[in-house]
């Protein structure tokens, strides 16, 4: 009788439920456990580092491919950065007068260099002005036969032709106030002559200022490339595992799940991109720049080619990520949704 008893007590418990309470208030089965919030964030960043390894494992198995990619848009990227650093350079050219253009005050022949240096250190005080040197006769014609190479022409000469100078730096760099300064500096008495490197510097800044803007549109016209080629790129990646994300939407797997490889699959093209671009540049400012110093040293002394540097680098790793993320998230915006499990 116990055991007949003993068999319809164990049918009853293998049809409850699990959880439920049995007569003597005890819960049977196993009990679950809710995930603390510690453990989801864990899992969510596992996941993350679980796709981002397999992703670039998948790029590095077709590397051919993914290489060809990379170099299509190391390019796009590689030509704008160039010319912005080869623009930089070109604004480096100012750097004797840093950034701003030097007046050069001629003084009449009868100016003792007492009374030069006197006017110098008067107008050296004078607000518009940050700074002026007085050079002498003697020491204008010793710069010049320094930086001419003319010395036996000079010294056949019966006297010294150069009249003594006052160097200033102004203080703004304006085209109204600077001619205003050199009017009122040409009708002063001691005063020969004025002259001011202007004009080069307007037409260097205008030349600046132009190259600037060409390369931004530029810019942005290959950015916009970059993302074509990469979105056209993740919609034949998207095409190659449509039955893949028909199974995984069937299964009840989220977009942001299924959309989270392939803006890995951006983000390293962007990367691969960007490295491709900043080899390019590095190389093509190596190839450059011996010649370039040479030319720039025999008009105006020495010069060395800046290159991109920390900040630049960084900016360029960061512009091909985004434009690799950007790119991919709106081509799987626009194609994901189009397939749904039948």
């Amino acid at each position: 009788m116990n055991r007949d008893s003993d068999k319809v007590t164990s049918r009853a418990d293998a049809r409850r439920p699990l959880g439920a309470k049995t007569p003597n208030n005890k819960f049977a089965g196993a009990s679950t456990h809710s995930l603390r919030g510690l453990d989801i964030i864990r899992s969510y960043f596992a996941n993350h580092r679980l796709v981002a390894k397999q992703t670039i494992q998948n790029l590095i198995r077709s590397f051919g491919t993914s290489t060809m990619t990379w170099m299509v848009i190391g390019v796009a990227l590689g030509l704008p950065a160039m010319l912005f650093i080869l623009l930089d350079n070109a604004e480096g050219l100012g750097g004797d007068w840093q950034g701003k253009p030097g007046i050069s005050v001629y003084l009449q022949v009868d100016v003792s260099e007492s009374e030069g240096r006197l006017l110098a250190q008067r107008l050296a005080a004078e607000p518009e002005f940050i700074d002026a040197r007085y050079i002498s006769a003697a020491q204008a014609l010793e710069e010049f036969k320094e930086h001419s190479g003319f010395d036996e022409v000079l010294n056949s000469l019966p006297g010294n032709p150069l009249p003594a100078v006052i160097d200033i730096e102004p203080d703004d760099v304006s085209t109204i106030e600077l001619k205003m300064s050199v009017q009122r500096l040409q009708e002063l008495s001691a005063v020969e002559s004025v002259s001011i490197d202007l004009e080069w510097i307007e037409r260097l800044i205008a030349l600046v200022t132009l190259g600037e803007r060409f390369v931004l549109a530029l810019a942005i016209f290959l950015g916009l490339g970059v993302l074509l080629s990469i979105g056209n790129t993740i919609r034949l990646a998207i095409e190659n595992r449509r039955a893949e994300i028909e199974i995984i939407k069937l299964v009840g797997g989220t977009d942001r799940f299924v959309r989270r490889p392939f803006l890995y699959l951006g983000f390293w093209y962007g990367i691969g991109g960007a490295l491709f671009a900043w080899l390019m540049v590095q190389g093509s400012l190596l190839f450059l720049s011996a010649p370039i110093e040479d030319l720039i040293y025999s008009y105006r002394g020495e010069f060395a080619v800046k290159g991109m540097g920390l900040l630049g680098s960084a900016m360029l790793f960061l512009t091909g990520a985004g434009l690799g993320v950007v790119g991919a998230g709106l081509a799987v915006g626009r194609h994901l949704h189009e397939i749904e499990p039948s």
